[in-house]
This record gives C-alpha cells, sequence and structure tokens, in this order.
C-alpha cells in the first residue's frame, strides 16, 4: 500500500499501515500510536534470524500502549524504569505527533534509538516519551525497540548459517523501512527522517552512517555519545560467543540448540558474560555491534575518514563528564582507575603493534589542571569524546557536520561529582526534566535555568530535523559547521557559546590515528 492510499477515521486516530490498520490516542495536544508491531517476535525459529515481516490483521489494533520490552538482565546499578514488562513480542515502535497533524502533513520525522550499553533500556522508558517533543507540531516523533544483548549482538555465524548478525542493527534498519512506507499516514515526511540516539544508540547511528543497507533510509542523524570506536571483528566476536556457549554448557556443534533455550537462562549467561568481558579487557563490551562486511563492512570511524560515510548532515557530540556515570556506579565499563587504562592501552597495542600510541607524559600534562582527575579524563575521552571527534574529522568532507559538548549540569549534579556526566543531557533533549519525586536532580534547585536549556535543546534538534540547520532560540549563537578551518563547537550550559576549536589540546595529545580494540 502507498501512502497516497493511506485512510484515517474522522478522528485522525486510526491509520492503516502496510500490515493493518493501528487505532492511537489523541490526549487533545499530541496524538500518539504506541507498540506498533514492525516486525514478527523474533522467538523461537525467528531468534537468531533477521527479522520478518509480521502476521497482517484487518481490524484496528490497541496501539494506545507500549509494547513488550526486549528481554534484559536486570542491574541493581541502573534502576532503570523500563516502562513495560519484557518479553519476546519486542519488535514494536511508538509515535507522537501534534493534534492538529493530518495525514499526509509532510512534517519532518526523528527516529530515536535508545542507549544502555547494548543491554538495556526501551523505547518505552519514561524519560523518552515524546509529548513534549512533538507538541508544538514541528516534527513527528518515533521510538524504537530492537534486540539487545546476546539476542542483538551476539555472533554466532561462525557456528551455522542459521544464525545472522548485527540483529540489533537489523532491527533499526527494518523500522526505518517501516517509517519510510508508513510514516506518511500519521503526517510524516518520508524523505525527510532524522535518525537520532544516545550512548549505545548513538553507537548504532555512526554504525549505520557507514552501512550499505542504511542507505536512502535517513537523511540526517543525531549521534549523543556516541562510543564510535566499540565495534569488534570477527575474531573478537567468536571468542565473546565461545564463553556465552560456555556459559550454557552448550557445545558449539550444538549450538543450534540455542533456539530452545529458554529466555531466562539466556539472560543469566548474558549478564555473566557481560560483567566478565570489560574486567577481563578494560574498555570493551561483550555485546556491540561487529564488522560482518556486510551490514558493517568496516570501522565506521574509519570508514568516515576515508570519506566512506553516508552524505548526510550530522550533529554529533558528547557531555563534559562522561565518565563520571560509571564512576558513580562502580561500573566495569569504563576503565577509570590508572591500573585499568594502562592494561586498556596494553591490549590496543598487542592488537595494533604498528599503531603509535599516544606519549603517556603528553597526556598526563594535557589533563594536569583541567579540573579532571588523569583517569576520569582519559576515559570520558577514549570513550566518546575523541572518537566522536575523529568521526567529525572525517564526516565533515562529505556532508555539514555540527560538534557540540554538553556541560550543563544542576548544583546537585555537582555536589555528587557527576557534573555533565553520561546521559545527563536526555532530559533536556526530550522536554521530560523532573522523572519523579524521588528524581534528585533539581533538589538543589536549577530547574528555571534547565527549563531553558531545554528548550534551546530541542529548538535546535527540530530545526536540524526540518532543514538540516540547527538554529537555536531569538538571540542564541550560530552554530556553525565543523570545518578545519575553525572547528567550531557548540558549548551547551545555561548560556550557550560557539568556541573555536575547543579540543585542540586532546587532538594534540591523542594524534590523528584511531585507537580502538579489534
Amino acid at each position: 500500500m502507498t501512502a497516497d492510499a493511506r485512510r484515517t477515521t474522522g478522528d485522525g486516530l486510526v491509520v492503516d499501515t502496510n500490515y493493518g490498520p493501528v487505532r492511537g490516542i489523541d490526549d487533545g495536544i499530541v496524538k500518539s500510536w504506541k507498540g506498533i508491531r514492525y516486525a514478527a517476535p523474533p522467538a523461537g525459529a525467528l531468534r537468531w534470524r533477521p527479522p520478518e515481516p509480521p502476521r497482517r490483521w484487518t481490524e484496528p489494533a490497541d496501539a494506545t500502549r507500549v509494547g513488550p520490552v526486549c528481554p534484559q538482565p536486570t542491574d541493581p546499578r541502573i534502576p532503570l524504569d523500563l516502562g513495560a514488562p519484557q518479553g519476546d513480542d519486542c519488535l514494536t515502535l511508538n509515535v507522537w505527533a501534534s493534534s492538529d497533524t493530518e495525514p499526509g502533513a509532510g512534517r519532518p520525522v526523528l527516529v530515536w534509538v535508545h542507549g544502555g550499553a547494548y543491554v538495556l533500556g526501551s523505547s518505552a522508558q519514561p524519560l523518552y516519551h515524546g509529548r513534549a517533543l512533538a507538541s508544538g507540531g514541528e516534527a513527528i516523533i518515533v521510538t524504537v525497540n530492537y534486540r539487545l544483548g546476546a539476542l542483538g549482538f551476539l555472533d554466532l555465524s561462525a557456528f551455522g548459517d542459521e544464525f545472522a548478525t548485527n540483529l540489533g542493527l537489523r532491527d533499526v534498519l527494518c523500522a526505518l523501512q517501516w517509517v519510510r512506507e508508513n510514516i506518511a499516514g500519521f503526517g510524516g515526511d518520508p524523505d525527510r527522517v532524522t535518525l537520532f540516539g544516545e550512548s549505545a544508540g548513538g553507537g548504532i547511528i555512526t554504525a549505520l552512517l557507514a552501512s550499505p543497507a542504511a542507505a536512502g533510509l535517513f537523511g540526517a542523524a543525531i549521534a549523543q555519545s556516541s562510543p564510535a570506536t566499540s565495534i569488534y571483528d570477527r575474531e573478537r566476536a567468536r571468542r565473546v560467543a565461545e564463553l556465552f556457549l560456555d556459559e550454557l554448557q552448550v557445545r558449539p556443534d550444538d549450538a543450534s540448540t540455542l533456539t530452545e533455550v529458554p529466555t531466562p537462562a539466556l539472560m543469566m549467561a548474558s549478564k555473566r558474560v557481560f560483567d566478565h568481558v570489560p574486567v577481563r579487557t578494560p574498555g570493551t563490551l561483550a555485546f556491540a555491534p561487529i564488522i560482518d562486511g556486510d551490514i558493517v563492512p568496516g570501522h565506521p570511524v574509519e570508514l568516515a575518514r576515508s570519506g566512506r560515510t553516508h552524505p548526510v548532515p550530522l550533529i554529533i557530540g558528547t557531555n563534559k563528564h562522561e565518565a563520571a556515570l560509571f564512576r558513580w556506579m562502580k561500573s566495569p565499563l569504563m576503565p577509570i582507575t590508572p591500573t585499568a587504562i594502562r592494561a586498556m592501552f596494553a591490549e590496543i597495542a598487542a592488537e595494533q603493534p604498528d599503531l603509535q600510541l599516544p606519549d603517556e607524559q603528553q597526556i598526563r600534562s594535557t589533563y594536569r589542571g583541567r579540573g579532571k582527575t588523569l583517569g576520569l579524563g582519559v576515559a570520558s575521552d577514549i570513550g566518546f569524546r575523541m572518537p566522536s571527534v575523529w568521526f567529525a574529522e572525517g564526516h565533515r568532507d562529505v556532508a555539514p557536520v555540527y560538534l557540540y559538548r554538553f556541560d550543563f549540569a544542576t548544583p546537585m549534579l555537582r555536589l555528587l561529582r557527576l557534573g555533565a556526566a553520561h546521559a545527563t543531557e536526555l532530559p533536556y533533549v526530550w522536554g521530560n526534566l523532573v522523572a519523579g519525586p524521588k528524581d534528585p536532580t533539581f533538589k538543589l534547585g536549577g530547574l528555571k535555568a534547565g527549563r531553558t536549556v531545554s528548550a534551546r535543546m530541542r529548538t535546535r534538534w527540530l530545526s536540524f530535523a526540518a532543514d538540516h540547520t540547527p538554529a537555536g532560540l531569538p538571540g542564541d549563537p550560530v552554530w556553525r559547521p565543523y570545518r578545519a578551518a575553525d572547528r567550531a563547537t557548540l558549548v551547551i550550559d545555561a548560556a550557550d557559546r560557539v568556541v573555536d576549536d575547543i579540543d585542540r589540546p586532546l587532538r594534540t595529545a591523542w594524534g590523528d590515528q584511531v585507537l580502538s580494540f579489534r
């Protein structure tokens, strides 16, 4: 069915999709359709396969509630409100549009890919409720579920043809294809789709910017705190898969039986492998996209630096104190201690003996006096900042790039020594500033300033979705593209400012060679 053939009822709440009609809800400001199935449940024989079309339906499906979220291990260090129960039927998405949006209105579309270290999170998290972002009518908002952890990023392809690679990425590609074919019925323009996401979601975006399979599925991108170099080769992925099989006491020759293993057992094995890998090899993830020669043909940062990414405008950036969150959580994900950092460099040197590693004395002198401990600064920059800068340095040759750094922190977050830590920009992007009565963020003040920061960020993100120019509110500084001549960077704080070449000391210290695990 083409977009022109779509219909809605008089109240605009029933929309036909390629697979069947869905009925949403209108609160008088925003219409929403939740839990729309874009692929069949990835269970049984489909557990380790690329997403397949769902079974068609004829009666309007109830789209007033979010669907199940991907099964995932719980972590007491990360008390996430996933917004819905876990379940196999998790390949769903949610759509928000202002109440005055009509089918065929041709509004820009923002498609969100959530973060969570490739193992946690969901599109149903209250933080990602799209009402505030959609209420002004500037864009249609879509949030996507995809497979996580072992279900989405374990590479079992060495053990049988029934196992596909990069399933989580394939899910996002499938969702983008659904958006292309169906979003006009919700008032969106399929030719003005901006893909945006944070952390692992940002990593998915930088991976898809280098993926031939993503060609034509989005026309702009926003990568927030992307771990762009946390993508591994097939040999390393096989070692992780063998660890996973060992945890389940499954022989490689019997890997086909994994379609029958109960989901709770998979989650237990996933959790043990996830916890073990970064302890053994600091700075690495157990589950992440891999270079499979298909969906991901090479390391995305290196592809960007050779001009082989999709020529779409890009906003990319990080937070000033990324690693502070991992220190606060006592998480092994980031190598914050000097011992862990030395182990990380030793691992990189062993894998890439010809690589010129940064001089340790220069690194130390770079971080001295910058208000960061050496470990915290190195962890933030090698994990997030430098990969984003390296990606920007390459991608700017094929399309406009806008680089930012998020510095805003409330008094409470500064007191907790979190500052502008990883993920702290999310409430401002979404306009959902207070998560609940137990949220400590604004307990010591800062809400008025936070609302202003949020208004500016939402304005820039929505403006970028509309015409690829991240204009702010009246009086805000002009955010210039990141070019070799000045390397303009937007610093987002209580007041925005544009600073030329703010990362020069880091670029000098770390050099031009991309440091990443293989």
